[in-house]
């Protein structure tokens, strides 16, 4: 960082090339609360250069995904602020502009070579177990020999000319000081044929004229980190602080974390059924340790412990079992409606309520809530939990269903005769306490168990042997419905 700034600014700068890898959320959230702990700024800048890759609605996914981690940025897209455009794409002059200059100062050069010349290079290093990298063939290139060149129509890049001798060290704020040699570092493009900045060098170029104080970012970029710091150097600028996270590893530990483990991006997440406080929580921890045994940080509260001083270097095992955990402690702490918010669009997806929701029904579903809120373990389970509830009609029971183990037809036929005929005693508000005084008493005049009475009505009145707790459903169904649905089932048994 610059001994003359003081503000901490740090940036997220996704390619939209996909959608939010989980991997990414967690640098952005360490980003974010870089920022919020210093009272610096927390930059979005939407690195879209690389268009053969492009894939047009991961922006949108990419925007999306960070507000709804709760990951407002104070400069970018959609935000504006005083160091745009937030899009490489339209800051191709900038590029130009220094790359330029490093060619006119003898510190990059004109490439002319094919990528068929390339590829051959490349296979003869493979073959001859050698170091893969660029020969340097247009390195010493003249002048006269570039127009002629250039006349001839050839397709060119710009390339660094990294220095051939000496040490490169890079100031790691996780992993301490990593020093290079070299002589085993690429002349890396710095503008492409097509005219496009490389990664390598856009970034330079932004993050020194944008202010950039921090870099977080993966550790598969340390071994180009050198180069970027040689950047740096060409140029006079004072490079920012580095800090490279570690990778995720899958749950067994045995390699990295990848789609045949399971879901990887935000998106697929949020699909699932997980709460977006949960995958904060989760990621938050997953390579930083707050030095006490505290699991449960929100947002606001993380902000004030955070530090990269806590950050782990080492590769961290990705627990979908934890992740879950973390998603039930948030589910269970959420007021009922807030829940049943969040439950309202799983729910319209499987056509149990309309869209745009009555406010009837809603209010309905707020009074469910009570009923599944400790089942849940993702808001996907939500249409298979309340659909019971929420449908008029049960599917077509069979015989097989409705009689319970150690029970034959006849027994169950008579428990639902009688239960049909003291529920339509019951008062028409179905109040929990009577249902359950009623029953109970049922189950002594039949001389039968209680599970005996109760399983036979629960499987009528829902089509399954398990439910919510059976009274507070029989409650909330009301008793029109529960009358209807065990006059099928005696039906179904006679």
């Amino acid at each position: 960082m610059n001994q003359d700034q003081a503000e901490v600014r740090v940036r997220f700068a996704p390619s939209p090339t996909g959608y939010l890898h989980i991997g990414g959320a967690r640098t952005a959230i360490y980003d974010w609360l870089l920022a919020r702990r210093t009272g610096g700024k927390f930059l979005l800048r939407i690195e879209d250069t690389d268009r053969n890759r492009f894939v047009p609605d991961s922006l949108d996914d990419i925007l999306a995904s960070l507000r709804w981690l709760g990951l407002e940025w104070d400069e970018g897209p959609e935000t504006g602020g005083g160091y745009g455009p937030y899009f490489q794409s339209e800051r191709l002059d900038l590029y130009h502009q220094y790359a330029q200059q490093l060619v006119a100062e003898g510190k990059a050069y004109y490439c002319y070579c094919t990528s068929e010349r390339l590829q051959e290079l490349r296979k003869s290093q493979e073959n001859a177990k050698v170091q893969a990298g660029y020969d340097r063939l247009c390195r010493t290139l003249s002048a006269a020999e570039c127009e002629q060149r250039n006349q001839a129509g050839l397709r060119r890049v710009i390339r660094f000319k990294t220095p051939l001798s000496g040490r490169t060290v890079v100031k790691d704020l996780i992993r301490g000081e990593l020093v290079f040699e070299n002589e085993t570092l690429e002349d890396l493009v710095l503008i492409k044929s097509d005219g496009f900045p490389t990664y390598h060098f856009a970034n330079v170029v932004d993050d020194h004229l944008m202010k950039i104080s921090h870099v977080l970012r993966g550790d598969e970029w340390i071994a180009s980190t050198p180069v970027h710091v040689l950047l740096y150097e060409a140029f006079g600028w004072q490079p920012p602080q580095f800090a490279h996270l570690s990778i995720f590893l899958s749950p067994d530990g045995k390699g990295k974390l990848s789609k045949r483990h399971g879901a990887t991006s935000v998106k697929e997440y949020r699909e699932q059924g997980y709460l977006p406080e949960a995958l904060f929580n989760f990621l938050l921890l997953l390579g930083w340790n707050p030095g006490t045994e505290q699991e449960i940080f929100a947002k606001e509260e993380a902000a004030q412990v955070f530090g990269l001083d806590r950050v782990n270097a080492s590769p961290v095992k990705f627990s979908t079992d934890k992740l879950n955990w973390y998603n039930g402690v948030y589910i269970r702490s959420l007021g009922h409606q807030d829940l049943a918010e969040r439950c309202l669009p799983f729910l319209q997806k499987a056509n149990l309520l309309p869209d745009p929701c009555p406010a009837e029904r809603f209010a309905y579903l707020v009074s469910l809530i009570p009923l599944v809120q400790e089942r849940l373990k993702l808001l996907t389970d939500a249409p298979q939990l309340l659909d019971i509830f929420l449908q008029e009609e049960i599917p077509a029971l069979s015989k097989e269903v409705l009689i319970p183990k150690k029970m034959d037809q006849a027994t169950t036929l008579r428990v639902l005769v009688h239960t049909h005929e003291a529920l339509q005693n019951v008062a028409d508000d179905f109040q929990e306490a009577e249902l359950e005084a009623t029953l109970r008493e049922l189950a002594i005049k039949l001389e039968l168990h209680d599970g005996q009475i109760f399983m036979p009505i629960r499987v009528a009145m829902s089509g399954r042997t398990a439910t919510p707790g059976i009274f507070e459903s029989l409650h909330a169904l009301g008793k029109d419905r529960v009358l209807r649905r065990i006059q099928t089932a005696i039906q179904v048994l006679s």
